[in-house]
């Protein structure tokens, strides 16, 4: 039988490599229902990795000494896990400029309007982020660009509203004369508001459609609102692209 010690220290390791999950879990969630702010959802993620940290050196020293890796062992792959989301967080962050206002026209960017008494407390500015956004925008994700088909406004526009609709988005205005739509997307874990704008218009007889995706709180987005306007462009163009309606002048 190991001594008491020995015991103390395992279940010690283990208890804390169960903590550091259930706090991985729980700054997520409970921001996301507002059971408290995001700061406290971020501190609890920096906690789960001190935590994960601790249960791992614990595991390691103690079974090393007692050359008995069992339960240490468990612990250890345990604690791995509040480590690797955040490994994989900031691996997926390399690369991505500290931006989270970004669009497929950083010349004339598409303005919030229905959007904006949605916007309360401690948000960004609802207005572009400026030159120096967008250069970085620019150099990062160069293929954020307008998306031009050969259909009519009319046809294009119901198409955006019936797309925002379809991935679960909360269209807060479609505004048919001004050629443009208005929606909240939730982010899934932390449940963060992000604010999207599309804008139809007609050019050389086809109809170019330029949108903007920008987060409410933060810095960096590490990506995600140039990946919600790259994949919602890439699904609205391809049913569009046969010729239909005369367009609008």
């Amino acid at each position: 039988m190991k001594p008491w010690h020995t015991r103390r220290v395992f279940a010690t390791s283990l208890l804390l490599a169960l903590i550091s999950i259930a706090a991985l879990l729980a700054g997520p969630i409970g921001t996301r229902w507002r059971l408290w702010p995001f700061g406290v959802g971020f501190a609890l993620l920096a906690l789960s990795t001190l935590l994960a940290i601790g249960a791992i050196a614990l595991g390691v020293a103690e079974g090393r000494r007692d050359q008995s890796w069992i339960v240490p062992g468990i612990a250890i792959v345990l604690a791995a896990i509040p480590l690797a989301v955040p490994a994989i967080v900031i691996g997926s962050a390399r690369g991505r400029p500290p931006i989270h206002d970004i669009t497929t026209d950083v010349d004339d960017p598409p303005v919030f309007v229905d959007v904006l008494p949605y916007r309360v407390g401690r948000v960004s500015a609802a207005e572009y982020d400026g030159v120096t956004v967008a250069a970085q925008q620019r150099r990062a994700y160069p293929e954020i660009q307008p998306l031009v088909i050969p259909a009519s406004v009319a046809t294009v526009f119901d198409a955006a509203v019936a797309l925002a609709r379809d991935r679960g988005w909360q269209v807060v205005g479609a505004d048919r004369a001004a050629g443009r739509v208005e929606a909240i997307d939730t982010t899934y874990w932390f449940g963060f508001k992000d604010d999207v704008v599309i804008r139809v218009r007609a050019e050389g007889g086809r109809t170019r459609v330029d949108m903007r995706s920008k987060s409410r709180v933060g810095v960096g987005d590490l990506g995600a609102n140039a990946k919600r306007i790259r994949e919602f462009l890439r699904d609205l163009g391809p049913g569009l692209q046969t010729p239909g309606p005369k367009p609008e002048a």
